[in-house]
């Protein structure tokens, strides 16, 4: 894994042996970002199910003003403070925050974040559970854009409440979602969520 672009372009992260980590893989986070492109300056993000920090530092690396780093398992922490030292991550641009996520976004009464990143634990498919969490917490604003990675088989929703999915790619067993507020749709009519599929 490695810094696609930014003040850390090209820097590899640390190497890691752990089984319950599924990294968001450079291809995914390229179109990812490409979409996010001139959303991420100044932004404030926040990382859940950061495992590695991979898509938190991509954010920081490319102007993103400070991101919180939320996680519960331990070993991911470690790796994720591993990639802050060998970056040097100013500390003054991030939190870690040791707490399951749904906790997190059902107590979290700060202003809302202009990016969330989600990527659910692959063996587990609470991608849908994170969306509902996430429509009605107060992390999430009208201006706010959230991406989330998903199975193909598992349920995700088009719409929940007023957060809307505007795009959608495969990846061969892998969703990538970007949902918004409603109100952010500058259409009259909702338009169905852009659609792509990878062979």
């Amino acid at each position: 894994m490695r810094i696609i672009a930014g003040k850390y372009r090209g820097h590899q992260l640390v190497a890691f042996d752990a089984d319950h980590i599924r990294p968001t893989t450079d291809r995914v986070k390229e179109t990812l970002f490409n979409k996010l492109q001139f959303d991420i300056d100044g932004a404030r993000v926040v990382d859940l199910f950061c495992g590695t920090g991979n898509l938190g530092i991509e954010a920081l690396s490319r102007g993103a003003e400070f991101c919180t780093f939320v996680e519960k398992n331990p070993k991911s922490l470690v790796i994720t403070r591993k990639n802050f030292e060998k970056l040097r991550v100013p500390a003054s641009d991030y939190k870690i925050v040791n707490m399951d996520v749904i906790a997190y976004l059902k107590s979290y009464e700060g202003e809302p974040f202009n990016i969330i990143f989600a990527d659910p634990p692959f063996t587990e498919k609470m991608a849908h559970f994170v969306m509902e969490a996430a429509s009605t917490s107060a992390a999430f604003g009208k201006t706010t854009l959230l991406a989330i990675e998903s199975q193909a088989k598992e349920r995700m929703e088009d719409r929940y409440g007023c957060v809307v999915r505007y795009s959608k790619k495969e990846y061969g067993d892998k969703i990538l979602s970007l949902f918004c507020h409603e109100s952010a749709l500058e259409q009259d009519e909702e338009p169905a969520p852009e659609e792509e599929h990878n062979e």
